[in-house]
């Protein structure tokens, strides 16, 4: 298997970018983390099916009437028929990335070097298959999915989330769930954490407390370090995807130290995304990260047997250029 650089060595770079992965897997990849799955991923996802249960993985399109990200509305769903005898349907104000759903590579960049591998930002439009979501589609993910559930680890040490306050986890409480679950994490891996902060907003908040995180929303997330970042990256996973908003922590916080030197100065402005991981996890590193998953059905599962991987499957949409995708996962068991 190819040897290749730790978080820490790719810090140290003067090739590409300090903290990048460009190159790492060829100067026209357009896969990014997804190259950790090869074949014997696929096999190793196959392995582990056992009783041929399969669960979803994906909440309803319409799950979030009142939109958790303002400029993602609410999806409308419209039916028709040409006649007594046929239904059709369209959907309009369909935002890709507004429910259960996967980033792609155009996603996000990085405010000083840009978009993942050097990727000249003016391909990205409509029709130009370019580091385009339909890369992940044509693809598939297919493979060995692992959950740590870190809300049931802390709960059965009687110190629960509090999700109302949106804490930050930091990596090695997440690193702990797995030995405490006596999980192996091998390279190529799905990584599935659940920290029960969708079940807190759908089934815990009034409608009018979801109606008011439109403006004020606070999500349970990874902590943004470059702690985080390392354990992410050397442990080779191939996707990683969480039960909340954006898979870090959200909002922002203001002491990250994934600022840039420049928003530290004054000299750039702060938006809602400085300090973020994201800009550090998919233009950087290349990595493939979903959000909103639904993984409270897979948790009961796999907490009732204490078996805590499955196939892990998922086809993105086949969307040219696009940014993103609902997820479509399932898990096989």
């Amino acid at each position: 298997m190819k040897t290749l650089p730790t978080y820490s060595e790719l810090l140290g770079r003067e090739d590409g970018p300090p903290g990048s992965a460009w190159g790492v897997f060829g100067s026209d990849d357009e896969l990014g983390t997804l190259n950790h799955l090869g074949p014997d991923g696929v096999r190793a996802g196959i392995a582990c099916v056992k009783t041929g249960q399969v669960i979803n993985l994906d909440l309803p399109l319409d799950a979030f009437p009142d939109a958790l990200i303002p400029t993602r509305k609410p999806l409308k769903h419209t039916l028709f028929a040409n006649n007594p005898h046929h239904r059709d349907e369209v959907l309009d104000s369909f935002f890709t990335q507004a429910a259960t759903q996967l980033d792609g590579l155009r996603h996000i960049g990085h405010p000083e070097h840009g978009f993942y591998n050097g990727a000249d930002p003016d391909r990205f439009v409509a029709g130009d298959p370019f580091l385009g979501i339909n890369r992940y589609a044509e693809r598939g993910i297919v493979g060995r999915g692992v959950l740590l559930d870190v809300d049931r680890h802390l709960r059965m040490r009687g110190a629960p989330l509090d999700h109302a306050a949106g804490p930050a986890i930091p990596i090695m409480l997440v690193a702990e769930t797995a030995v405490a679950q006596q999980v192996e994490l091998r390279p190529g891996d799905i990584l599935m954490i659940r920290t029960g902060w969708v079940h807190h907003h759908l089934c815990d908040r009034s409608p009018a407390q979801r109606r008011a995180d439109i403006h004020e929303l606070t999500s349970t997330g990874l902590e943004p370090s470059h702690d985080t970042i390392a354990w992410l990256w050397d442990n080779r996973f191939s996707v990683v995807g969480m039960d909340n908003v954006a898979v870090e922590v959200w909002p922002r916080r203001p002491d990250s130290p994934l600022l840039t030197d420049a928003e530290r100065r004054g000299d750039a402005p702060i938006t809602g995304h400085s300090g973020l991981m994201h800009r550090v996890l998919i233009p950087l590193l290349g990595m493939a990260l979903g959000e909103l998953w639904a993984l409270d059905e897979l948790a009961e599962h796999c907490a009732a047997d204490g078996r805590w991987d499955c196939m892990f499957v998922a086809k993105p949409l086949n969307l040219t250029g696009g940014a993103g995708s609902p997820l479509n996962g399932i898990a096989i068991r």
